[in-house]
């Protein structure tokens, strides 16, 4: 992306992201619960900011607006007077009800939240405004889509009927698929989050996925690099899927993944059990923390949901995944549906087509 314009460092805080751990339980705990059905996690704009507020008061009064990254390149582009986001991306700040498509502004000011910060909310595909100057032959004038979530626009560029269910795995993993309205699964590890055309995401969102995967790999670098003997990336991951296919199918290692906790559980840790001499050979590892990335989405989400919402097929998305034929058979495996790959998956066709 070309930078179009300057900002003056002490009118912009740093980014705060979706990994910003400084909620702990204790704290989250003592907010008031929201009003919505979606829970307010750490690294939740709205969670953040009460964080801030409690810790950092007077830092908080330095600013005038706050909203999403991607809400701050838009505001720029269009010149606008304050920013504008989009309910996908309010959904992930806390706080926010999607039914009414409205901040809890009461709840929020009980607790002497500065909601003056909070940005108007416009439905997902709505423009936001239009292109203040030309910018890279784009000539000005052009409208500019409000912001969106990646997961969706990711989504909205690879489902091709009501009958799949994506499986992304990048940095994170999220297994998601569309309904119309809110319903009870019976799971607290799923979400509903808003789509497009007031539909819904039901999604099982793991903190857990390629991530985990480039840790192990970098891990196995940095010793063969303390041996003496640098070994690149690529290899390492070439190696190791080809281990992980030729392992056995079976093997009685157990890997709990949570090197990053889980949203539901944030002060979860990972382990590995049962090891013993059948089984610490490098593609049975590597196997074995292959398939608990599965097995830990197949925690969250079941395949008696996808089974109960008559999901015919995963389509599978994100490098993570498309690369490693080792996780793509632990999908088939644990949900017992067939696993494809379509030519769609990227977010930034997918948000062009929300516009559309």
């Amino acid at each position: 992306m070309v930078i179009r314009f300057e900002g003056t460092r002490e009118n912009m805080s740093a980014l705060y992201t979706w990994q910003d751990s400084r909620c702990k339980t204790e704290f989250l705990d003592s907010l008031p619960k929201p009003d919505s059905h979606l829970k307010c996690y750490s690294g939740y704009g709205c969670a953040t900011l009460l964080w801030m507020l409690k810790h950092k008061p007077e830092k908080l009064k330095n600013f005038k607006y706050s909203a999403t990254v991607q809400d701050f390149v838009v505001t720029m582009l269009c010149d606008l007077e304050s920013p504008i986001m989009s309910d996908q991306n309010a959904a992930s700040w806390g706080y926010f009800n999607t039914t009414d498509n409205t901040w809890n502004i009461d709840i929020l000011k009980s607790i002497d939240f500065p909601v003056e910060l909070l940005p108007k909310i416009v439905k997902s595909g709505d423009i936001a405004g239009k292109l203040n100057s030309s910018w890279n032959g784009i000539p000005a004038g052009t409208p500019v889509g409000v912001a969106l979530g990646d997961l969706q626009c990711s989504i909205i560029a690879t489902l091709e009927n009501t009958q799949d269910a994506v499986l992304n795995i990048s940095t994170s993993a999220q297994l998601a698929f569309v309904v119309n309205s809110i319903s009870d699964f019976g799971c607290n590890t799923i979400e509903h989050l808003p789509y497009f055309n007031n539909t819904y995401l039901v999604v099982a969102a793991s903190l857990n996925g390629g991530n985990v995967l480039a840790t192990f790999v970098k891990m196995l670098q940095q010793w063969m690099l303390e041996f003496g003997f640098p070994i690149p990336q690529s290899k390492v991951w070439e190696k190791l899927i080809a281990l992980g296919l030729d392992a056995k199918t079976s093997s009685a290692m157990s890997i709990t993944p949570h090197l990053l906790g889980e949203r539901h559980v944030p002060t979860a840790k990972a382990s590995v059990e049962n090891i013993d001499l059948s089984n610490i050979q490098l593609g049975s590892v590597f196997k074995s923390l292959c398939d608990s990335l599965i097995q830990n989405l197949h925690t969250m989400m079941p395949k008696d949901i996808l089974r109960s919402a008559d999901i015919k097929r995963i389509v599978g998305n994100g490098s993570g995944l498309s690369r490693n034929a080792v996780l793509q058979r632990a999908v088939e495996h644990y949900y017992s549906l067939p696993l494809e790959f379509t030519c769609g998956g990227d977010a930034a066709k997918g948000a062009a087509i929300a516009v559309i």
